[in-house]
């Protein structure tokens, strides 16, 4: 029976949708602490309180301890702070989900000085991996098994644009802060394939016995994330994903696959529909161990700069 007994689990935003979903299922399959980001007070109040008063939750899980912190991961100097307070709190980590994201349609900028999509989706996210990692290593010792992270990409990666940019041994960065260069269709698949290659180089750092690592992609989940698109675009998806989209509940299954279920073979690999798939040519073979190393090359430099560890 899958069960998060005695674990801690941290998934960033968690106060809505497909992260709120997945919380409320560990406190079901008995996380003692499961901890959510929000970017207020007052939306991470009202999270814990729905949670509290889930009659699910309530019945299996009346003691659990859930938390909300505070990140806006927009912003390098906020992330620092909830990094610094997660370790400062903190003495295991069992999960960490890293779940928030966005898609805009039109080029905006970071409080951090990056393009947004690539400041929350990658950036941001990717400093908390590597500065709580020691923290998931750390648990092992406690756990007699390994820690899990998965972290949420998107089958839209295969129509990213960044194939002609990697080959030319170009920015990846500069391409895609670049206002020029912007595609309001297109920049979403670009971060998320950057996610999955980031994770697909880091799981040859770390072993298996420590962090089981991968990369999900729940489908498409009727949530907030389109809240952003056209008007027209909207209203065509709203029709769409009530027709055709997975629920929350049915996300958060999958979430929880990604979490717990899935073994060792799933590290450092892309996940649909509970199985290892591959979406995108460019990150295969020889050649894709390349560009995953050159992506994480110049993430690794990018976040450096804020890193503590």
């Amino acid at each position: 029976m899958v069960s998060f007994h005695y674990q801690t689990v941290l998934i960033t935003g968690g106060n809505s949708g497909l992260g709120y979903e997945t919380a409320r299922r560990c406190l079901i399959l008995q996380a003692r602490r499961v901890i959510i980001t929000v970017r207020s007070k007052a939306k991470g109040q009202d999270a814990i309180s729905r949670l509290q008063n889930d009659s699910s939750v309530h019945k299996t899980n009346p003691m659990a301890l859930i938390e909300a912190y505070e990140l806006d991961l927009d912003d390098y100097q906020s992330t620092i702070l909830f990094v610094n307070k997660v370790k400062h709190e903190l003495t295991e980590l069992d999960v960490l989900l890293c779940n928030a994201g966005i898609n805009v349609f039109e080029h905006q900028m970071s409080k951090s000085g990056h393009e947004r999509h690539l400041q929350v989706n990658c950036f941001s996210h990717f400093l908390i991996i590597m500065e709580l990692l020691p923290l998931l290593q750390a648990t092992v010792v406690i756990r007699k098994a390994p820690s899990r992270l998965t972290i949420v990409g998107s089958y839209s990666q295969k129509r990213h644009t960044l194939e002609p940019v990697l080959s030319a041994g170009a920015s990846v960065i500069d391409y895609l802060d670049g206002p020029s260069n912007f595609d309001k269709y297109k920049q979403y698949p670009n971060t998320k394939v950057l996610v999955n290659a980031f994770i697909k180089h880091l799981a040859t750092i770390v072993p298996t016995d420590e962090v089981i690592m991968n990369v999900l992609c729940p489908g498409v989940v009727d949530t907030n994330i389109f809240r952003n698109f056209p008007v027209l675009l909207s209203v065509f998806m709203f029709i769409w994903r009530k027709t055709f989209a997975r629920s929350v509940e049915e996300g958060g299954r999958a979430s929880v696959y990604a979490m717990r279920v899935a073994g060792k073979e799933s590290h450092g690999q892309f996940l649909s529909h509970n199985e290892i798939t591959s979406e995108v040519s460019m990150l295969e073979g020889k050649k894709g161990e390349e560009v995953a190393c050159r992506v994480w090359v110049e993430m690794s430099a990018e976040i450096s700069r804020y890193r503590t560890n």
